[in-house]
């Protein structure tokens, strides 16, 4: 199902939520069903999914989810305000370690 919200074009796809707490892993991953790829600036909401899984336990289940694709100014900002707190991070993280 295609619809448009404030000018952005939304589309409801079927998905897979995997959730996994167990000694080896810990985990929440979501698979769309869809023809597309999620590029910057989209937003995908899943309806209904569960948030966790009791210790030791591992939970697949099929949902829909409504991806809300960016337009291309939004999605143009998104990548720009992307690369620029990456340069930020890139500061943080190679800068030289003091002793005190």
């Amino acid at each position: 199902m295609i619809g448009l919200l404030n000018g952005r074009r939304t589309v409801e796809v079927p998905c897979t939520v995997e959730i996994e707490q167990t000694p080896e892993s810990l985990h929440a991953h979501v698979s769309l069903d869809a023809d597309f790829e999620i590029e910057p600036g989209d937003e995908v909401q899943v309806h209904d999914a569960p948030t966790s899984v009791p210790y030791g336990e591992r939970l697949v289940v099929r949902r829909t989810a409504t991806v809300t694709r960016a337009g291309r100014i939004e999605r143009l900002w998104t990548k720009l305000a992307g690369h620029l707190e990456l340069t930020e991070l890139y500061e943080v993280s190679f800068s030289e370690r003091r002793k005190l």
